[in-house]
C-alpha cells in the first residue's frame, strides 16, 4: 500500500498467490479476493495505520464487486449468490462485518450483479456450460425483465440516468426504465465487448473490443463506444501501432477515455467525436506475448520515462 501523493510505502502485507483487489466504494476499505472469500483492506487514515483486517465476507470464488447508490455487492461465482451490504457500513463498524442481505444465485457462473437506486435487483444469467444474459427483479422479487440473447455476458457499467450497460460477445445489453435493449456489434457473429468504463456524466460508453475469438496473446486494436441514448454500438480503430488489453483502459476528466498502449503512449479518446484527439509518451513500447490472464501488463522491463 502506498501513499497516494508520494508513493511511499505505508504497509506491505503477504496474500494468497492469486489475487484481485476490489475498491468497496466507501473511500477507505478495499475487497481482497481469497480462497474464504472477500477479505477486507483498511486502507487506513491519517492517524491510523493500513492493515489487512480479519474480517471476510464468505464466499465460494470470490469474483466482481460493484458499488452504486449507497450498496455495495460482492458477487461469489462459485454459488452466484449476490451479499449486498450499505456501502458506508464498514466506516461505522471497523471491528465487525456489518448486516448483509444475500440473494441467492440459481445456477453458479462468472458473474455480476448491481442493486439501483429504486431498490431493483439486475444480475447475470448462465450455468457451467456459459453465459446467455441478465435478468432483472423489483425489490419483491418478481421479474420485471429479462434477456438471453447476450452470449459471454461480461462487463457491468452505469451511465448518466442510471443506465446500465453489460457487455456481450456479439454486442450489448442496455436495461433504462424497465427495458432492455440489445445492440449488435458491427462484426457478427463474434465482436465482444467484455469490459466497461463509465461515468455518471455521460452516456456514452467505452469497451474494449475483441473481434477474433482465436487471437493470441490478447492484444487488441479497436475499442468500442456505446451511446445508451441513441442505442447504438460503433468501434474505433487505434492509432497505427497501437494495441492494447483490458487492463489499459480508464475514464478521466472531460468524460474523456484514456488507453494505454503497446508504444508506450497513452492515447486519449474522444468518445463524443469517436477518434482519438492526443497522445502522451510515457514508458517504453512493449509487447505480449500468449497469457492466462495474469502477466503483468505491461511487461515488468517497461520503465517510466517521464513523470508526467
Amino acid at each position: 500500500m502506498l501513499d497516494g501523493a508520494s508513493l511511499e510505502t505505508l504497509a506491505d502485507v503477504t496474500s494468497e498467490e492469486f489475487t484481485r483487489l476490489n475498491s468497496a466504494g466507501d473511500g477507505r476499505h478495499v475487497m481482497v479476493t481469497t480462497s474464504e472469500g472477500f477479505q477486507v483492506l483498511d486502507a487506513g487514515t491519517s492517524s491510523t495505520e493500513p492493515e489487512l483486517t480479519d474480517l471476510v465476507f464468505p464466499a465460494s470464488k470470490p469474483g466482481h464487486v460493484v458499488t452504486h447508490g449507497g450498496k455495495t455487492v460482492l458477487y461469489a461465482d462459485g454459488t452466484s449468490d449476490s451479499t449486498i451490504f450499505d456501502t458506508d457500513a464498514l466506516l461505522a463498524s471497523t471491528d465487525a462485518l456489518p448486516a448483509v442481505e444475500t440473494i441467492p444465485g440459481v445456477e453458479a457462473h462468472h458473474g455480476v450483479s448491481i442493486v439501483l437506486e429504486d431498490g431493483s435487483f439486475v444480475t447475470t444469467v448462465g450455468n457451467a456450460n456459459g453465459r446467455t444474459g441478465i435478468v432483472v427483479k423489483d425489490p419483491s422479487g418478481a421479474t420485471v425483465a429479462e434477456n438471453a440473447t447476450c452470449p459471454g455476458v461480461h462487463g457491468e457499467g452505469t451511465t448518466e440516468g442510471e443506465v446500465v450497460v453489460f457487455g456481450c460477445e456479439n454486442g450489448a445489453l442496455i436495461y433504462a426504465d424497465g427495458e432492455i435493449t440489445k445492440v449488435d456489434a458491427p462484426d457478427q457473429p463474434y465482436g465482444r465487448m467484455g469490459n466497461i468504463f463509465v461515468t455518471d456524466t455521460s452516456p456514452l460508453v467505452l469497451g474494449d473490443y475483441k473481434d477474433d475469438r482465436d487471437a493470441e496473446g490478447y492484444l487488441l486494436h479497436r475499442v468500442a463506444v456505446i451511446d445508451t441514448e441513441a442505442k447504438t454500438q460503433t468501434v474505433v480503430d487505434m492509432p497505427e501501432g497501437a494495441e492494447y488489453t483490458f487492463r489499459d483502459l480508464a475514464r478521466g476528466p472531460g468524460d474523456l477515455g484514456y488507453i494505454l498502449a503497446s508504444d508506450g503512449a497513452i492515447h486519449v479518446f474522444d468518445l463524443e467525436k469517436g477518434a482519438f484527439t492526443d497522445s502522451f509518451p510515457v514508458i517504453d513500447a512493449w509487447e505480449r506475448g500468449p497469457s492466462n490472464g495474469r502477466t503483468p501488463t505491461p511487461p515488468s522491463r517497461s520503465r517510466a520515462t517521464s513523470p508526467t
